[in-house]
């Protein structure tokens, strides 16, 4: 009886423990994330940037990013849109296309790696020139797949003088969830494979690359 009582006091100990330790983070997590919020309006008021095509203030817009960020979870990806113009109003849908072709960009040379490190010593060289064809498709079906998964959050610009003329810099900022976008680059392998026979030969393993880009 009397280790019974004491295997029952060990576990609730245990588990005040372990309530405290989550309480201590979850405090620590909040004060670190306040102290960044303030370091990113600062920076922001400090360069100049204001914010665009929104009611909200730039405090509030960046409240509610973080808000969307932490609600999306640990697998969400932030994604930036840069562009410039001369104009100080510009289309939404190019920073979308910028930041959706920077993402895949990034995603096709991700799998150029993993296809040259895994299996570039067992392919001819007719098969290396034939995924070279492949990555270019494969990225631009990935700039069209994620770009329907990015949920814009907010959006600043800034007057910039660019060869000596007046312009503006603008950047928008995107949340997508990684399930969304592990989907997106998937579908994007299937379509792209299609156009590519040493892409369906090796199917199974470019798959599998795809799939663990990102586990990491």
């Amino acid at each position: 009886m009397k280790k019974l009582f004491v295997c029952l006091m060990a576990i609730c100990l245990g588990f005040a423990m372990n309530a405290n330790a989550q309480t201590m983070y979850s405090k620590q997590k909040a004060k670190q994330a306040k102290k960044e919020y303030k370091q990113k309006v600062k920076s922001y008021q400090k360069d100049g940037w204001k914010i665009f095509g929104s009611s909200h203030t730039l405090e509030m817009a960046l409240l509610e990013h973080y808000e969307a960020l932490e609600k999306a979870g640990e697998g969400a990806v932030e994604l930036t849109g840069f562009a410039t113009s001369t104009s100080e109003k510009i289309g939404s849908a190019k920073l979308k296309t910028d930041a959706s072709e920077s993402y895949a960009q990034m995603v096709s040379s991700n799998i150029r790696g993993r296809i040259t490190e895994d299996m570039g010593s067992t392919l001819t060289t007719e098969e290396l020139e034939e995924f070279e064809h492949f990555y270019a498709a494969y990225e631009s079906k990935v700039a069209t797949e994620i770009r329907g998964e990015l949920h814009h959050t907010y959006s600043i610009y800034r007057a910039e003088k660019i060869h000596g003329k007046d312009a503006y810099k603008f950047q928008a900022y995107y949340i997508v969830d990684e399930a969304a976008a592990s989907r997106a680059r998937i579908r994007a392998f299937e379509n792209a494979a299609k156009e590519s026979e040493v892409a369906q030969k090796y199917a199974d393993k470019v798959h599998q690359f795809i799939e663990e880009a990102f586990e990491e």
